[in-house]
């Protein structure tokens, strides 16, 4: 007599492994172009948008009154170089740009080796580290107006109580001091961030490296020029790399100090971009000054990460 039962069960195939049904939340490719998108949605909108219309902009004669669009060719980047501004804003640009990327590294460092060190009100000393890069950076430049006014400023006062100055000084009002005054201001807001970035390059460095280097009678100077700077060498160049792209591309501390003044000298690409496409109502020039500095930035940028490279396989 057969068995009923070997008429409906279905005959195992020797050597097939059952295949276990895998949804889309167990598919690494699904998760990984999920998790992208809103990224790349966000650049798409907000940068890749603006930036195609700039390059549109630059080739045309559009303004302020007139949003017509008619195709000039290099018109627009003609009188943009033919204009002695502008070379004096990218020579402003650079100057501001490595000053200000230079004092961010080794002001960085060294508040980074502050916040990694054991000490009571650690916790208070963070706090006033972080203040500048947490406040508003148009809300921190205009207090700064106030540091340095030519009349009431308290920077003037303290200096004069220390004997330093004999009268005001007129930071904003002269060349020298201007810029002087716009890269400290930089620098005082984009150093919180060297810092922190700085000082998770030297919470990886291995305590036994350290703790050698102690044992073997090196000192303080000797363990951070020998060991600490070469083992966070690619982590202080990246850092120097937020702080160059953040820099070169900001108008917002020269636009709010001294707009630009005097006489151009505190001018840089982005503010002079602003002023003449903007203010000015020439849209074509000013999308052309503002496209300039996209060749500029991008091989900084490559410049830099490629010695991180260097420096990560050395």
């Amino acid at each position: 007599m057969t068995d009923a039962r070997t008429e409906t069960e279905p005959v195992a195939v020797p050597g097939e492994a059952a295949r276990p049904k895998v949804g889309l939340a167990d598919r690494d490719g699904f998760l990984a172009w999920a998790m992208l998108l809103p990224s790349v949605v966000y650049i798409a909108a907000l940068v890749g948008v603006p930036f195609l219309l700039a390059v549109a902009f630059a080739f045309s004669d559009v303004t302020t009154g007139d949003p017509s669009f008619d195709f000039v060719g290099f018109r627009n980047f003609t009188a943009v170089f033919d204009d002695g501004v502008f070379w004096r804003a990218l020579r402003n640009t650079l100057v501001f740009t490595l000053a200000s990327m230079a004092l961010i590294v080794v002001f960085g460092k060294i508040l980074a080796n502050i916040l990694v060190a054991e000490f009571r009100g650690k916790w208070f000393v963070r706090f006033l580290v972080l203040l500048p890069w947490t406040t508003p950076v148009s809300l921190s430049t205009i207090s700064w107006l106030w540091f340095l006014d030519s009349i009431y400023s308290p920077v003037d006062w303290v200096l004069r109580h220390l004997g330093l100055i004999d009268g005001n000084v007129v930071w904003l009002g002269r060349p020298g001091t201007a810029m002087a005054s716009v890269i400290a201001v930089q620098t005082w807001r984009l150093t919180p961030l060297a810092a922190v970035i700085v000082m998770a390059g030297l919470v990886a460095i291995p305590r036994d490296v350290d703790e050698a280097a102690r044992i073997d009678g090196a000192g303080f100077w000797r363990r951070m020029f020998e060991v600490t700077i070469p083992l966070t060498l690619p982590v202080i160049a990246v850092a120097g790399l937020f702080g160059a792209i953040m820099t070169f591309t900001d108008m917002t501390v020269p636009f709010v100090l001294t707009r630009g003044g005097p006489t151009h000298s505190t001018d840089v690409l982005a503010s002079w971009a602003y002023f003449r496409g903007i203010e000015g109502g020439d849209v074509g020039q000013g999308a052309a000054i503002a496209l300039f500095l996209f060749p500029l930035l991008l091989a900084g940028a490559v410049a830099i990460l490629r010695a991180v490279r260097r420096l990560e396989a050395g």
